[in-house]
């Protein structure tokens, strides 16, 4: 009972809702039928469809009918109105019913593909509703012979911009989760601000709307495509809606009844398709934009774990023997400042490899970066220690060129990854040439700028990865740094973008040589002279 008691109260604010639309868009009719230019309320009849299925069969029948009793005053007599209301509800509900087969109840608008589809259900649906509904009328004598083509084509007209321009609003409103996003969405200062455009348009436009030609109707794409690339399709759906409401608003009130409307809908028509083809574009990019990020994070993730493995390799060492020296002298029942001094150095490893954890983690969830005073010789050092076991084993011929005392604020962690991920490429570089031409070399240097950036900053320091392997060509270094795209087999192609990417973070940049051989260098600004000093006066005291 729970869930069915909502649903029934929902169908008499349908149909209040429903009367509303009717009343404010009766604008303009033939004959004084429900034949207008603009019928927006088949489109909140279908969205009504879409939730409850043929359960709304009913309220959408009774709104047909007060419709025509309330707001047209029964101009076709009590049985053609229950006829042709009757066949209104069949039509609008299987329409509904092909709606509801393709797209289910969720997820229409969701693609360029899915809204091309809804549009070609509801042109052919709204066509076969429009010629049975005015057979019937014609039949009854409500409709001239002779005026029988354009009771048609203004009824289809005004059913298509109706639906088209409304349903996409209507369908976001009808669910908590679509009005959440629809307001987060437009609830900002710049949709004031292409509303204003779009009054100030309209003005310009039209002027007097009872005399004007609307040659200037094109002006309209400013405010809907400013919409659409800011806000996609959210803000387009709000946009187009709101310009066709301004529209009726003015023709019902200049009483403009010698216009061409069904011409000036049709061209809001189709400046709403463009508007929506063009916002449902920009939510695809921006979702795709998060996918890949959210890919990118992965792949860090697999890139920062050789770091993790690193960085926690000493502590937890560290953490086995001093556990294994408390072993040794428990056993010799010590108990004094010796096993004290171990126990307080078994907690400071392990509060060293918590920080560790702790400042991937953090990089992991917001790419946070921890900042400190480094000596690019020992971080070489460091690193390349790892390389020289795997490289002899593989011939490789590594070679650490002495190095100045240079001094940089870098996150050690991401640093050390960029390096450990240059050396790896070179490794396998020059592993590709015979045995005694493999060979590796790591320099590090001072320059007056960054190559790429021209930024000096006190000066830069330059780490350049060499080796011997056949070089990077003309071409490959125009792709070298965009995702996805690698030289070996079961790469994935992302090891050089983080590695930029990082470096960028730090106010540096990455980037490979067109040479016969392979060339990679990293730079990054230098500390001040008088922190380097302060750094140097630290050390030695």
């Amino acid at each position: 009972m729970h869930k069915v008691r909502p649903r029934y109260l929902e169908f008499p604010a349908f149909i209040a809702l429903y009367l509303l639309f009717d009343w404010a868009t009766y604008v303009d009719p033939l004959y004084g039928l429900n034949i207008t230019p603009w019928n927006p309320d088949p489109a909140l009849g279908l969205v009504f469809w879409l939730r409850h299925g043929w359960l709304a069969a009913l309220p959408w029948c009774v709104a047909l009918i007060s419709g025509e009793l309330l707001v047209r005053g029964l101009p076709a007599g009590w049985c053609m109105t229950a006829l042709s209301s009757l066949w209104l509800t069949v039509g609008y509900g299987l329409l509904g019913l092909m709606l509801r087969r393709q797209f289910g109840d969720g997820g229409v608008f969701d693609s360029r593909d899915r809204l091309f589809r809804w549009v070609l259900i509801v042109l052919v649906g709204v066509l076969l509703n429009d010629l049975g509904y005015i057979a019937i009328l014609s039949a009854g004598g409500l409709i001239p012979l002779g005026q029988w083509g354009e009771a048609v084509l203004r009824f289809g007209i005004g059913d298509v911009v109706g639906i088209l321009v409304s349903m996409p609003l209507f369908w976001m409103l009808s669910s908590s989760s679509g009005r959440q996003r629809l307001f987060a969405t437009v609830w900002r200062a710049e949709t004031l601000a292409y509303l204003g455009l779009m009054i100030g348009v309209l003005f310009l436009v039209f002027g007097s709307i009872a005399t004007s030609e609307f040659k200037h109707f094109y002006f309209l794409f400013l405010p809907v495509i400013w919409a659409a690339f800011r806000q996609g399709l959210y803000g387009t759906a709000l946009m187009v809606f709101t310009l066709q409401a301004a529209i009726g608003a003015l023709v019902k009130w200049n009483h403009a009844v010698d216009i061409a409307v069904h011409e000036l809908q049709m061209l809001d028509a189709v400046l709403a398709l463009v508007g929506f083809s063009i916002g449902i574009a920009v939510d695809e990019l921006r979702k795709a934009s998060d996918e890949l990020k959210r890919t990118l994070r992965l792949a860090a993730a697999g890139e920062m774990a050789a770091a993790l493995a690193h960085e926690l390799n000493q502590p937890l060492t560290a953490l086995a023997a001093y556990g294994k020296a408390c072993e040794l002298l428990l056993e010799r029942g010590e108990a004094g400042e010796v096993m004290k001094g171990a126990v307080q150095r078994m907690i400071a490893e392990s509060g060293r490899a918590a920080d560790v954890v702790r400042r991937l983690r953090d990089f992991f969830r917001t790419g946070a970066i921890k900042l400190e005073l480094l000596e690019m010789d020992q971080v070489v050092a460091s690193v390349s220690q790892q390389f020289i076991g795997p490289m002899r084993e593989q011939g490789v011929v590594l070679t650490i060129l002495p190095a100045p005392p240079l001094a940089v604020q870098a996150d050690r962690l991401q640093l050390e990854l960029v390096l450990r991920n240059l050396l790896a490429n070179a490794m396998e570089a020059a592993q590709e040439q015979p045995a005694g031409q493999r060979h590796v070399t790591v320099s590090v240097s001072r320059v007056a700028s960054q190559r790429r950036t021209g930024r000096t900053r006190h000066g830069c320091m330059q780490l350049s990865v060499e080796d011997s392997g056949k070089g990077i060509s003309a071409a490959q270094a125009l792709r070298l740094f965009e995702p996805f795209v690698s030289s070996k087999a079961s790469g994935l192609g992302l090891g050089l973008v983080l590695s930029r990417a990082m470096m960028e973070a730090h106010g540096g940049t990455l980037w490979a040589e067109v040479a016969q051989h392979g060339i990679f260098r990293l730079a990054l600004p230098l500390v001040r002279a008088d922190e380097q000093d302060n750094r140097q006066v630290k050390n030695a005291t």
